[in-house]
């Protein structure tokens, strides 16, 4: 009789890996192999029927396996992204696919007046937001010494990774209502960073704090806050962060034996964004392939 489960650590491209390079921003049609991010096996349910949702860093990457998830349950989806147009319009291609509006939004989030411009565009399309996911981050280049971490790099990583987020719950609150659900991605870095990523590493913890703290006080106005927090992921961030031989590698020390592939990332955002979650806040889910988020 077939096994009717693969098992998980084989689900998924495994190392080594082609040796590569991005700059930033990353691009997806340039790694290979290409992330996979649901196209072909995503099935929506109708559980966001409806529902207006904003996406930060949704061209590439666990954003865009988040876009097409959540269209595919039903939901419009604003799209914010750095610059990377070609990847963006991919993205618009898959939510109208199927059946959903789409609204592509270029702009640098370390910039306060854009997180506004963005909630501002948002409403002025769709009328209100009901979900927001603040999934956008910098991660620069893997250093090798503390020193080469200056002061202008830790300024940026700050403002895009955990500033924004701030200034973009800020101003989406008076378009949210009771019901409504913030996601905020965390990731493995907060509980076990590595340190020639430590600017990153440092923001991914604050966003841990932000999210509890900002769940109880928000939960009085009945919207809830909760944070993915992912293990090793095969995104664009990887060749653009580190050199050739680690890109080959990466994954390969995980429990898993393999990074994650974006769309196995999805289902966490839709479950923490419909009415199946209606009782869970201010957690942390890890997606993680085994690592502890302790």
């Amino acid at each position: 009789m077939a096994q009717k489960n693969p098992d998980p650590r084989e689900a998924g491209p495994k190392p080594p890996f082609p040796q590569q390079t991005q700059p930033h921003p990353g691009k997806e049609g340039r790694m290979s192999p290409e992330p996979d991010y649901g196209e072909q096996s995503y099935k929506g349910l109708g559980r966001l029927k409806d529902r207006v949702a904003l996406v930060t860093g949704g061209d590439s990457g666990i954003g865009r396996a988040v876009c097409l998830a959540f269209a595919r349950e039903g939901a419009d989806v604003a799209v914010s992204y750095l610059s990377e147009g070609d990847d963006a319009r991919q993205v618009q291609r898959v939510v109208e696919d199927a059946g959903r509006s789409a609204l592509l939004l270029p702009g640098d989030l370390a910039v306060e007046a854009k997180c506004r411009e963005l909630v501002e565009a948002t409403v002025k399309r769709f009328g209100r937001i009901d979900i927001l996911v603040n999934n956008a981050a910098f991660q620069g280049k893997a250093v090798e010494e503390f020193e080469e971490l200056d002061a202008e790099r830790v300024e940026r990583t700050f403002r895009v990774n955990i500033l924004a987020m701030f200034h973009l719950v800020r101003y989406a609150l008076p378009h949210m209502k009771a019901g409504g659900t913030i996601i905020n991605t965390a990731s493995i870095q907060a509980y076990q960073p590595t340190p020639p990523l430590l600017d990153y590493a440092t923001t991914k913890g604050a966003i841990v704090t932000f999210t509890k703290g900002l769940a109880q006080q928000l939960i009085e106005r009945g919207i809830r806050v909760n944070a993915v927090a992912p293990g090793p992921v095969w995104t664009p961030l990887i060749p653009q962060s580190f050199d050739g031989k680690q890109v080959s590698t990466f994954g390969e020390d995980s429990p898993m034996g393999r990074p994650a592939q974006p769309a196995e990332l999805a289902p966490s955002y839709v479950f923490l964004a419909s009415d199946e979650s209606r009782f869970v806040n201010a957690e942390i889910l890890g997606v993680t392939g085994g690592r502890l988020l302790a």
